[in-house]
């Protein structure tokens, strides 16, 4: 750990005492990439190029830096795969109107970043639709329950006194 700087010394001179220092102990002897120049950028990037970039190089989900606009277009695109794999009707309704619901707020408040037009799903038309991807079934006779076994008489009665 590094001292203080004493009072009345300037922060220049006081970093140059401690490069001195560290070179009169060796600590920067064979560092990485010593004596070779720093690489280059070939243009300055944008707060969110460098955010993508970031976001892929650790595997993060990219959707979650994407302007709100766009983030609902990505969804909606991928709407119809998500509403297929629903077992249900009901799941499948509540998957779109929460979409709806989603885009709805978008549109009713101000935008943060650039304005992105969303298209507006129709709740009955995919359900519509996942109704139609999903196996017809065909009612077949009616199962009955079996019939309770009759009662098994005791074979010891007990004598009415």
């Amino acid at each position: 750990m590094t001292e203080r700087k004493p009072e009345g010394v300037s922060f220049e001179s006081w970093v140059e005492h401690q490069i001195t220092q560290a070179r009169e102990r060796g600590d920067l002897e064979g560092l990485a990439g010593a004596g070779k120049p720093l690489p280059r950028r070939e243009r300055e990037k944008t707060t969110y190029e460098w955010a993508l970039e970031w976001a892929r190089r650790e595997e993060a989900d990219v959707a979650a830096i994407m302007p709100t606009g766009l983030a609902l277009r990505k969804e909606r695109e991928e709407l119809p795969a998500r509403v297929a794999r629903q077992p249900t009707e009901e799941l499948a309704r509540a998957v779109v109107e929460a979409h709806v619901a989603r885009v709805d707020r978008y549109y009713r408040q101000p935008a943060e970043g650039p304005w992105i037009p969303v298209g507006m799903p129709d709740v009955e038309e995919m359900v519509a639709e996942w109704r139609l991807s999903r196996p017809v079934v065909v009612p077949g006779p009616a199962v009955s329950e079996p019939a309770p076994s009759p009662r098994r008489r005791r074979w010891l009665r007990r004598r009415a006194g």
